[in-house]
């Protein structure tokens, strides 16, 4: 089964929120972003429609150094401050100091995207008494506006509403969208650095990418023959090369997905652990299609308006799939699935049931209408 385009508001009548926060002309306003690659792309919406209702702030994301990139190229704010993680070399001091640095900024309020304490505790110490987010993580007592979570059913299943809903029980926002789809609005500077990190590494053209890796999950990743398979078809069909892009972690396996594709006389170069997220956001722009697990670079192509087409199993689509027409998803519904496992106890049935060649064509064919 295939799915494709973005997900709706569903027609019902929405409560009015309990509070409006005060947004005044001109003010300097924090936005804290999600720690991770993928959530970062889903809150993406929230952040335009933020800027949309309130374009003469000075709006200013606060957001981990692995994610920080993301929001410099994303044309929706103003400035970003990269935040060590308190798991990071320096630790809870380092992390504690860069919060108390951010008193200079002298912010007037701020609004939380991740649910964690720490983030609220974050800004407290940053001096930012005026702070918002959903009432998460017995941290009530650190906001000023504290907005109840959604309770299941009571907005559409996808994450990016979750961060959307957050603003309209704040009163920045009147409704839910009818649409919400992530877009980085990428400029011709970055995407003539894509060009150039393709073109070193001997690619030009049409160009297949695949990311066969999936950050902290067995379970999600394709097996590596059939990604080898669906590459080989699909760079057959379209007449292109294919291009590996992954983490540090997944050299390994993009060196023998690369090796194989070679054998058959593919035109390909390993990318993975060689991008950093700058380089890869500017790379990925510009490819022709991508084949992916769930993972976060899936996030990054298609809101770069790049052809997606993303390889479910274990994990619901409806809640973190890829958004927009130039997406496709791959699933197999065996009984199952969705599971959210990390490691599958029994067969992978719901990876093995897909076959190289459905993913191929679909591939191709999604190239063909665009």
């Amino acid at each position: 089964m295939a799915l494709s385009g973005g997900r709706s508001a569903p027609a019902l009548e929405q409560e009015s929120p309990p509070f409006r926060v005060t947004l005044k002309a001109g003010m300097n306003l924090a936005v804290r972003a999600p720690n991770w690659l993928g959530d970062a792309i889903m809150a993406l919406p929230a952040l335009e429609a933020l800027r949309q209702a309130h374009p003469e702030a000075n709006l200013v994301v606060l957001a981990r150094a692995s994610v920080a990139d993301l929001y410099r190229l994303s044309g929706l704010c103003d400035d970003v401050v990269a935040l060590p993680s308190p798991k990071s070399a320096g630790g809870w001091k380092s992390a504690w100091r860069a919060a108390w640095a951010l008193r200079d900024r002298r912010f007037d309020a701020g609004l939380l995207l991740p649910n964690s304490f720490e983030s609220a505790l974050t800004f407290r110490l940053a001096g930012i008494r005026d702070s918002w987010g959903y009432a998460r993580d017995g941290r009530r007592m650190l906001l000023r506006r504290a907005a109840e979570p959604p309770r299941q059913g009571e907005i559409p299943r996808h994450e990016v509403f979750y961060y959307l809903e957050l603003l309209r029980r704040l009163g920045i926002i009147p409704a839910l969208p009818v649409e919400a789809i992530p877009r980085l609005r990428l400029s011709e500077e970055t995407r003539a650095r894509g060009r150039e990190v393709l073109a070193e590494a001997g690619l030009s053209g049409r160009i297949v990418a695949i990311a066969p890796g999936s950050a902290n999950s067995r379970a999600k990743q394709w097996a590596p023959e059939r990604f080898v398979a669906a590459a080989r078809e699909t760079a057959e069909t379209l007449g292109a090369a294919v291009a590996i892009f992954g983490t540090p972690q997944e050299r390994e396996l993009a060196a023998g997905i690369e090796a194989s594709l070679a054998a058959e006389g593919v035109k390909v170069c390993n990318l993975a652990g060689r991008t950093p997220l700058r380089d890869f956001i500017c790379a990925i722009a510009n490819v022709s299609v991508l084949i992916t697990n769930d993972s976060g670079g899936m996030h990054v192509a298609y809101a770069a308006g790049v052809p997606t087409v993303a390889i479910f199993g274990p994990t619901i689509p409806e809640a973190t799939g890829p958004l927009g027409p130039h997406t496709r998803i791959v699933r197999e519904p065996v009984e199952c699935s969705p599971c959210m496992l990390k490691d599958c106890p029994i067969d992978h049935r719901c990876m093995t049931a897909i076959s190289p060649e459905r993913v191929a064509r679909v591939a191709s064919d999604l190239v063909r209408l665009q």
